[in-house]
């Protein structure tokens, strides 16, 4: 990745990359999920509650993580009354695996009744992916890594069926192959699909389940791949949207993170960038603008070109119009901040109208403070708010004025110089000094 960040904790749309798969089992309904990290433990901080970190204190492969999981699962292997309990491995960074196809995945390792049940794909493009050795009579013999020239052979690496890094494993079975693994690869490492060839030497069954929709096992190894898998990602996101009745006008101009809801009816135009655990309500309309982390009540508007972000609530019909920036800020139903206007620590009133240019000045060196506007309030173009202070209900201010002091309800708050006009100023200005 050329990155100091590690690969899979590269976001896609929202969500760092180890969090899709970790995501994908609990959907299908894991018991139990451990996630294996160095002994930097880097992944430790975004892991959701309940799921695990295991340590995998030496960089020795795919097949030494494994074996720290199984350290970790420990009795939870062996549930009582079960014979040996299905353990699914996934990889980081393989995101796009879903809930559905590790459940099709398990029901197949069920019915086969095999010691493990491996995901594979076909590739147009194979390039860095295990190839599946198939015998005479297509049963999985095993897969050969591509790393390295040593540990495959040109026909080896001509085919194109691949290890997709998902499998499924007998949990007793692959307990006792781990130690037999070797590090006799070209790499020096225990890869994890050496364990098919110990449990076929020793009697087991091996199958592989191919999976057909080759968008859902992709891995990433660079950010082409990145950009490629999460290109994928905000196709289906826009996909799950439209199809519950959200207007995506033109799906290649918009970026929706993973987590984010929008009610049906509310349609999103172009350049728009919406992020993090927005909520949008019914019959909004956003307009090329970027929003983070915040509420649309229905009926809402935003934009065009405004960015509201997080901790803001704009409720039931209220709008944040052109070149507006909102934050942690609630607009009370049908206010408007019509154009040109940054809203900071504030509360609007319901049916409240702040005139262009109006700022909230809430921070004074050393502390944020809170304006709070009341409802049905009018203020004049170019109105400075100087935090704290508060305007009361029905109450105006002047155009240019800067509201140090609370204004009453009802009343007309002007702050600002009365004007002078000079005569004759532009003649006396036409001579030479």
């Amino acid at each position: 990745m050329r990155s100091k960040t590690p690969k899979v904790l590269h976001e896609i749309c929202g969500r760092p990359m180890v969090l899709w798969p970790v995501h994908a089992a609990l959907e299908a309904g894991a018991g139990k999920v451990v996630v294996v990290d160095s002994p930097l433990r880097a992944l430790e901080e975004v892991l959701p509650a309940g799921v695990e970190l295991a340590v995998q204190a030496q960089p020795d492969g795919t097949g030494g993580a494994v074996a720290a999981a199984m350290a970790k699962l420990g009795a939870d292997l062996e549930p009582a009354g079960r014979p040996g309990a299905a353990v699914v491995v996934l990889s980081g960074d393989v995101p796009l695996i879903s809930a559905e196809s590790l459940g099709g995945l398990i029901e197949a390792h069920r019915r086969s009744g095999a010691a493990v049940t491996m995901a594979s794909t076909i590739l147009e493009d194979p390039s860095g992916y295990g190839r599946v050795v198939r015998d005479a009579g297509g049963a999985v013999e095993r897969v050969v890594e591509t790393k390295s020239d040593g540990d495959s052979t040109p026909a080896e690496r001509e085919i194109r069926e691949v290890n997709t890094g998902v499998f499924v494993f007998d949990s007793r079975a692959l307990a006792q192959a781990l130690p037999k693994l070797t590090t006799e690869n070209a790499q020096g490492e225990r890869y994890l699909p050496q364990v098919l060839d110990v449990l076929r030497a020793d009697g087991a069954s091996v199958v592989a389940h191919r999976v057909e929709d080759q968008r859902l096992v992709l891995g990433v190894n660079d950010r082409l791949g990145l950009a490629h898998v999460r290109k994928l990602a905000q196709e289906a996101i826009h996909e799950r949207h439209m199809l519950a009745g959200v207007g995506v006008v033109d799906p290649a101009t918009t970026v929706i993170d993973i987590d984010v809801q929008i009610g049906q009816d509310t349609v999103i135009e172009p350049f728009t960038t919406i992020k993090g655990n927005t909520q949008i309500g019914c019959d909004c309309t956003v307009r090329h603008s970027y929003l983070v982390d915040c509420v649309l009540e229905d009926g809402a508007s935003v934009g065009p070109f405004a960015y509201v972000r997080p901790g803001t609530v704009l409720r039931q019909g209220a709008k944040a119009g052109t070149f507006v920036e909102i934050k942690n800020s609630d607009i009370g139903a049908g206010a408007k901040v019509p154009h040109l206007s940054y809203i900071g620590d504030a509360d609007i009133g319901e049916g409240t109208n702040l005139g262009a240019a109006t700022i909230t000045a809430n921070y004074d060196g050393r502390a944020k403070h809170r304006t709070t506007v009341g409802k049905r309030v009018r203020t004049g173009v170019d109105t400075t708010l100087l935090a704290p202070v508060t305007v009361g209900d029905d109450a105006y201010t002047g155009a240019g004025s800067v509201i140090g002091e609370d204004v009453p309800d009802g009343a007309l708050g002007i702050a600002r110089a009365r004007q002078q006009n000079i005569d004759g100023y532009a003649e006396r200005a036409r001579k030479p000094s």
